[in-house]
């Protein structure tokens, strides 16, 4: 009976990574940082692969100096008892203060979690392996969804480079020329679907009346 349970076991837990496994690429550009990493995390609990990209155009709610404010206050804490010794360390790159936020969210200290959290990459911009990949949003996460127009809120990008990271402008040249490869990639899939549906209707133009009735069915 033990071994017919490990077997089924096993075999239930194939089917489950057989339905996560394909790995979820989402674009993260106009997205609220605590509803985006609640549902990162509720998708990692349940055994699925996310990989986020473009993490310094992440929200916060609220203006720059409120933020920065919270931010610097929380740049301040240190070790009580012995404030010499390193951390409590504070992460600066805003794809890394995504994945500590989205850690915060999950038990990641036990052993489920910690592998749940291994489930998640986090980037800034789009990586070169993930130009191509289909990207998603998250409807439940968008700004647009859930402020006001004239709400105030903070980019990631800006507030981390505010409190110490040193490559926004790095970022912004590598996106740049992303968008100018992508944009010719693009022509090249639209002038190849054009010419494709043109010869399709130059070649049934061609065809008498019984064959296009025969297509058709």
């Amino acid at each position: 009976l033990r071994f017919v349970g490990v077997v089924l076991f096993r075999h239930i837990r194939g089917l489950i990574m057989g339905l996560h496994g394909k790995r979820v690429v989402v674009d993260a550009r106009a997205h609220l940082l605590g509803r985006l990493a609640s549902k990162v995390a509720k998708e990692l609990l349940s055994g699925q692969h996310i990989v986020v990209t473009r993490c310094e155009h992440i929200h916060v709610s609220g203006g720059l100096y409120r933020n920065k404010l919270k931010y610097v206050a929380f740049l301040r804490k240190k070790c009580n008892t012995n404030p010499t010794r390193g951390g409590p360390w504070h992460l600066r790159a805003p794809a890394r203060m995504f994945w500590r936020v989205v850690r915060g969210m999950l038990p990641h200290k036990t052993k489920r979690g910690a592998i749940a959290l291994a489930r998640l990459k986090t980037y800034e911009g789009v990586p070169h392996q993930y130009e191509k990949v289909k990207r998603v949003v998250v409807p439940d996460a968008l700004m647009v969804t859930h402020l006001k127009p004239a709400a105030a809120a903070t980019p990631l990008g800006r507030l981390a480079s505010e409190v110490g990271w040193k490559y926004g402008g790095i970022v912004e040249k590598l996106e740049a020329k992303r968008k100018v490869r992508s944009h010719v990639s693009y022509r090249k899939r639209l002038l190849a679907k054009r010419t494709v549906l043109k010869a399709k209707t130059a070649a049934t133009s061609k065809l008498s009346a019984n064959a296009k009735t025969a297509l058709k069915l």
